[in-house]
């Protein structure tokens, strides 16, 4: 089954999204998703659920991690938990990168700038050296030494995408309308469920599901 998605469609899904940012991606995603087999009504909608959130309506190419102090300790707490430490990094992006991305999901030590380097890129953020690796065997695209090609190349961003839905196995969970596990797979716990969901009602009205 293929499922073409149009402008209109997405722009009712994603009513703040700028036109541009929708033409941007548009012809990778009707390119990309049946090769992930992201075509039904149902695994559109749930898949364009999550693209929508994570990127911000595909306003966000990349993270954001200009993050005040108090932010820090809220969504950082475990790796800054003085005061002290959330105000050295405060407003920093590559520092907090380098600081909360060290030492894991393949990342070398804080020196290594790893965290900076394979921050969060793309429609699902792809983030750390390990999924940038795996990701490059899969779409053919050197994305350890060229990781902004996830910001400027909308193939290989939607690509990203779909390979991370497919390593997931995200479409069986999709089958399931089940947003609550593809969402705790894709952002490793619930924030922004409620996002999501707005995002998910308005993709099935609009995919008659």
């Amino acid at each position: 089954m293929t499922v073409i998605l149009d402008p209109l469609q997405l722009k009712e899904i994603m009513p703040n999204a700028k036109d541009e940012d929708i033409d941007f991606y548009l012809d990778a995603l009707n390119r990309q998703l049946n090769l992930y087999e992201i075509n039904t009504p149902l695994r559109q909608a749930h898949f364009i659920a999550q693209i929508a959130h994570e990127s911000g309506a595909f306003r966000y190419k990349s993270e954001n991690l200009n993050y005040s102090a108090k932010a820090l300790k809220a969504v950082f707490g475990k790796y800054f938990p003085t005061e002290e430490l959330a105000q050295e990094c405060a407003r920093k992006p590559e520092k907090i990168a380098n600081s909360v991305y060290a030492n894991r999901m393949g990342n070398s030590d804080t020196e290594s700038g790893d965290g900076w380097k394979y921050r969060g890129r793309g429609l699902i953020q792809l983030t750390g050296c390990e999924n940038y690796e795996k990701c490059s065997q899969v779409i053919g695209k050197d994305l350890i030494e060229e990781p902004d090609l996830l910001i400027h190349d909308p193939d290989i961003a939607v690509g990203a995408a779909c390979w991370f839905w497919d390593m997931k196995k995200l479409n069986r969970h999709a089958d399931e309308d089940d947003l609550k596990t593809i969402t705790k797979k894709i952002n490793g716990g619930y924030h922004g469920l409620e996002d999501r969901a707005s995002y998910l009602d308005r993709a099935k009205k609009i995919f008659n599901v």
